[in-house]
C-alpha cells in the first residue's frame, strides 16, 4: 500500500507499506494491504511503519488518517 505521513512542517514518510500500527483514540489498529475505506482520529503515540522484515516508528501528538483505495494518508501534529 502507498503510505504517506504528513505534519504541518514537512513530509515525514512517503512511500510503500506492509503494515501501519497506529494509536487511535480508542485504542492502537493496523492497517494491512487493501483495507477498507476508513477514516479515524488519532491520539499521542508511536506510528509504527512496517516493510518486509523492517520495521520504523514514528512519534505523533494526533491527528487523523484516511484510508481508501489501497492508500493512507496520515496527517500527524
Amino acid at each position: 500500500m502507498n503510505l504517506e505521513i504528513i505534519t504541518p512542517d514537512k513530509t515525514i514518510f512517503k512511500g510503500e507499506a506492509d503494515l501501519v500500527q497506529l494509536p487511535g483514540i480508542d485504542g492502537s489498529f493496523e492497517i494491512l494491504n487493501n483495507h477498507a475505506p476508513l477514516i479515524s482520529a488519532l491520539a499521542k503515540g508511536k506510528v509504527k511503519v512496517g516493510k518486509g522484515k523492517s520495521e520504523e516508528f514514528y512519534d505523533i501528538n494526533g491527528g487523523v488518517i484516511e484510508v481508501l483505495n489501497n492508500k493512507v494518508l496520515i496527517l500527524a501534529e
